[in-house]
């Protein structure tokens, strides 16, 4: 009988997963009836779970903790701004909690949370809401596709 074969840099896998904090809130998981797929080493999900299914085989499960400087980088300060409301785009909704898109000078949007409202400024959060915080996936490997060099 052939030994199953584990995954290597370049394979295509497809894996089931559930993303939680570190005190067990869920925050993310691959629909039941579809997996997550990508190509190993591609940069298609965080580097560390990328790492984590290395050596896996199929049907083979595994939890494996991302640390946050590695998933979604630390925390940072000094990207929460406060803004003066004439400087908002005008007929943006600025409650606490929404996130918003903002224009930037060069084109390019920033997307931002919204921390505090006062008559006239608004404090934004430009850290991804993921920063700072450690991950935890809990992941199946389902299927391995080799795929050969070319």
């Amino acid at each position: 009988m052939a030994a199953k074969k584990k995954v290597k840099k370049g394979d295509i896998v497809k894996v089931h997963y559930t993303c939680m904090l570190p005190n067990g809130t869920m925050i993310d998981r691959s629909p039941e009836n579809e997996p997550l797929r990508f190509r190993v080493g591609e940069r298609e999900v965080i580097a560390d779970l990328e790492k984590a299914v290395i050596g896996l085989k199929a049907g083979e499960s595994k939890t494996e903790t991302v640390p946050a400087g590695l998933a979604y980088g630390p925390y940072h300060d000094e990207w929460v701004l406060e803004i003066p409301k004439d400087k908002l785009p005008a007929g943006m909704k600025t409650e606490v909690g929404l996130r918003v898109e903002l224009p930037g000078e060069d084109g390019k949007s920033f997307i931002a949370a919204i921390k505090h409202v006062s008559i006239s400024s608004v404090m934004l959060d430009f850290n991804h809401p993921l920063a700072g915080k450690d991950l935890t996936f809990e992941i199946t490997m389902l299927d391995i596709q080799s795929v050969k060099a070319k």
